[in-house]
C-alpha cells in the first residue's frame, strides 16, 4: 500500500492499493467514529462497486444508507443536491455519521459540497473509481455543483477524512473514461514533471494501463505539494487549472453533453499553448494528446469560447488568470483584463 499524507489544515492520506475496496470498512473504522455511512454513487459504478463497499462497511459495525443519481455532468447540479439534503434528513443522519464518495469527479464534488453543507458539516471519505477522480478530483478539497451560467460556481473547500484509491476499479473503465482520464493525467506532466510527460509521449492508448501503477501516485503527490502549499487557491494552485478556462467554455458551450472534462482540458491545454505558446510545445503537446485520443480543438470558433470565459470562477474583479507552460514541466500564472484574454486568441 502507499500513503500519501497530505499536509493540509484538516490533513489525510491517500491510500493507494489493488484491491483496498475489499478492506474499505476496516480503514474508514480507522479514520472516523461513525455510526452510519451513507454511500452517494452514480447508477453506474452502483451496479459493479456498492456491494463490496456496503459489505465491507457492515462487515465493521457500520450501518449504511445509498444514495443513488443518474451518471453524468448533468446530474452535478442544485436539484441533485437537495435530494442527497432530503435523504439524509430522511435517514436521520447526525454529525457524528460519514458519508462516502464512491464514483467519478462528479460523485465525489457533489458528495464533498453535501458533507460540507448539510449539518454545516460533517466528515465524508473519497472512494474514487475513474482515472480522472484517481490522479486529481478526489484530492485537494475542491467540492461544488455547476449552475446554468458555469461549472463549479457554487461550491466550498472541504477536506475528506481520507482517499482510498482502486486501480483495480479501472479495469472495469470502458476505453472512453479512460481516454478523458488522460487528459488531466497530461496536464500533470505539462504543469510540473517534464519527465512524466516525456513517458507520457511514448506510451499510448494501447498500454497506458500497465503504467497507471506509477502513473498515479506521481500525480497525486504532484497535487499534494501544490494543495500544501495554497490549500484554498489564492495562488499557486491555479496551476492546476491549466486548460481549464477554456476547457469549461467548451463544456458549457456544448452544455455539457458533447466533450467530457478530461475531453474539454485537452483540447483547452492544446488551444491554450497553440495561440499563447510556443509552435514547437503546441505540436509535441497536440501529438500527445493524440496518443490518447483527445481532442487537440474543437469545432467552435475561438471567439464564441472566450466570451464563456467572462463567467469562470478563475476571474477576480475584471481580471482573469491563465496558465501557460512554457517550458513544458513548469506553469506560470498571468493575470490580464478580459479584453486583453480574448485579444489573445485574434493571431491567426
Amino acid at each position: 500500500m502507499q500513503k500519501i499524507h497530505v499536509p493540509v489544515n484538516d490533513a489525510y492520506d491517500v491510500l493507494v492499493e489493488r484491491g483496498i475496496l475489499q478492506n474499505c470498512g476496516e480503514l474508514i473504522k480507522n479514520t472516523v467514529s461513525a455510526g452510519t455511512c451513507v454511500i452517494i454513487t452514480d447508477d453506474n459504478v452502483d451496479k459493479l462497486y456498492s456491494g463490496t463497499v456496503e459489505q465491507s462497511l457492515k462487515d465493521n459495525g457500520f450501518r449504511t444508507a445509498k444514495f443513488v443519481f443518474p451518471h453524468g455532468e448533468t446530474s452535478k447540479n442544485a436539484g441533485t443536491l437537495l435530494q442527497i439534503w432530503s435523504f439524509l434528513c430522511q435517514n436521520e443522519i447526525t454529525r457524528s455519521d460519514c458519508l462516502i464518495a464512491l464514483g467519478g469527479g462528479v460523485v465525489g464534488d457533489i458528495t464533498g459540497f453535501a458533507a460540507a453543507t448539510f449539518l454545516r458539516g460533517l466528515p465524508y471519505i473519497q472512494i474514487p473509481t475513474s482515472l480522472l477522480a484517481q490522479v486529481d478530483s478526489s484530492v485537494g478539497g475542491k467540492t461544488a455543483i455547476d449552475l446554468p451560467e458555469g461549472k463549479n460556481l457554487v461550491g466550498a473547500f472541504k477536506q475528506p477524512a481520507a482517499v482510498l484509491c482502486d486501480p483495480d476499479t479501472l479495469s472495469t473503465l470502458p476505453e472512453e473514461f479512460l481516454i478523458d482520464g488522460m487528459g488531466e493525467v497530461i496536464k500533470y506532466g505539462m504543469i510540473a514533471d517534464a519527465e512524466l510527460f516525456r513517458n507520457l509521449c511514448r506510451y499510448d492508448l494501447g498500454n497506458i494501463r500497465e503504467h497507471l501503477d506509477e502513473i498515479i501516485p506521481v500525480c497525486i503527490s504532484i497535487k499534494r505539494d501544490v494543495v500544501a502549499e495554497d490549500e484554498l487557491d489564492t495562488g499557486r494552485r491555479m496551476i492546476l487549472n491549466f486548460g481549464h478556462t477554456l476547457g469549461h467554455a467548451i463544456e458549457a458551450y456544448y452544455h455539457y453533453e458533447t466533450y467530457t472534462h478530461g475531453c474539454a482540458v485537452a483540447a483547452g491545454m492544446c488551444l491554450m499553448t497553440k495561440y499563447c505558446g510556443s509552435s514547437e510545445d503546441y505540436e509535441i503537446l497536440k501529438q500527445c494528446a493524440e496518443r490518447y485520443h483527445l481532442p487537440s480543438d474543437v469545432p467552435v470558433s475561438i471567439e464564441k469560447l472566450t466570451a464563456l470565459c467572462g463567467n469562470d470562477k478563475k476571474r477576480a474583479g475584471a481580471k482573469l488568470r491563465y496558465i501557460l507552460c512554457q517550458p513544458i514541466g513548469t506553469a506560470e500564472i498571468r493575470t490580464v483584463s478580459l479584453p486583453e484574454f480574448r485579444a489573445l486568441f485574434e493571431k491567426p
